[in-house]
């Protein structure tokens, strides 16, 4: 005879008729489970619901309720298995008790060796199902602390750009909160919102590469530094590429002061070419750089101002859509700095 490892398996009988309930009681017993026994669906739920139990074995036909329906009020309410009993053999659509939630059925006169086999199978399901819910919470959990562990290093990158260049303290940090704002308005996938939110924490780790005497000039770039400056977006690819990010981080990074017009540095890449995420961080960070001071100048744009230096390049320049949804986040006070 099959069995499975007994582990207190919790059995109910749900029958009007007391020598079945009497006869299936004395099997489960003999089989190592603990049994209960009710007479009527009302019973049954009044039990379950004080009790844990793992299967039930409900008649198809009592007084108060169907085993239909009490099958349908179980699996709304808790988590046990079911498996009807019925004489009805030659009337019934045994499809409905399927779809009504239950695992099995069983013809009665029931014989001790098939109930047995139909209810090891039900008990072998219903603990693999439970491994795998433990399976992927594990997981779950092992994803959850990845994820916070790759935060925490995107952080530390973060730092490490703002104690080189004290007059981006903040900056980034900015960028990457208006770009995931963006981002979220613009309905992208969460995975890509999150991509171009991290990408814009560090957008800037290329600077390290820049000799300091170049990001603490008070003045205006020469042709020639401003060519050292603008090879940053590599250095970050360079630094990045590497590591196996679940989001394409580097390259986002690489295209993010690519324009539309092919204009942008440093590969010119035109129109589609420039990645969705690279054009969001792309308008984030000029709007921001416009907004906030910078040791090269003294004065900077009002936030109105700004905007409309972008909307003059909107489709030039930048992508429409998220000058567009840009706007609306700063007028709107959806987001501000």
């Amino acid at each position: 005879m099959d069995t499975i490892q007994k582990d207190s398996h919790r059995i109910m009988v749900v029958d009007d008729e007391m020598m079945v309930r009497e006869l299936i009681s004395q099997w489960i017993d003999e089989w190592g489970y603990d049994c209960f026994v009710a007479s009527s669906g009302v019973e049954a739920l009044r039990m379950i619901s004080e009790n844990s139990i793992d299967v039930v074995l409900a008649d198809i036909m009592m007084p108060d309720m169907s085993g239909i329906e009490l099958t349908q009020k179980i699996k709304d309410q808790y988590d046990a298995d079911v498996i009807i009993m019925t004489a009805f053999t030659q009337d019934y659509d045994y499809g409905i008790a399927i779809r009504e939630g239950a695992s099995d059925f069983i013809e009665k006169p029931i014989s001790m060796s098939e109930l047995n086999l139909r209810l090891c199978r039900v008990l072998r399901e219903r603990r693999e199902c439970v491994e795998r819910k433990e399976f992927f919470e594990k997981n779950r959990q092992n994803v959850k602390q990845l994820y916070k562990t790759i935060y925490g290093v995107i952080r530390a990158m973060t730092t490490i750009v703002e104690i080189r260049d004290t007059y981006a303290v903040g900056h980034q940090k900015r960028v990457a909160d208006l770009a995931r704002t963006i981002a979220i308005h613009l309905k992208l996938p969460k995975n890509e919102i999150n991509g171009v939110y991290l990408a814009a924490l560090i957008h800037d780790i290329g600077k390290i590469s820049i000799p300091f005497e170049i990001l603490s000039k008070p003045r205006k770039l020469t042709k020639i530094e401003y060519e050292f400056f603008k090879m940053h977006p590599k250095t970050a690819y360079r630094i990045l590429r590497d590591i196996d990010f679940p989001w394409p981080i580097a390259d986002i990074i690489l295209q993010h002061h690519e324009r539309l017009d092919g204009s942008g540095y440093p590969y010119g890449l035109k129109g589609d070419e420039i990645m969705t995420e690279a054009k969001i961080l792309g308008v984030a960070d000029v709007i921001e750089a416009m907004v906030t001071p910078r040791i090269y100048r003294s004065s900077y744009l009002s936030i109105e101002d700004a905007l409309n230096e972008i909307q003059n390049q909107k489709g030039i320049l930048y992508d429409s859509d998220v000058v567009d949804a840009c706007e609306y986040i700063l007028t709107e006070n959806v987001w501000h700095f």
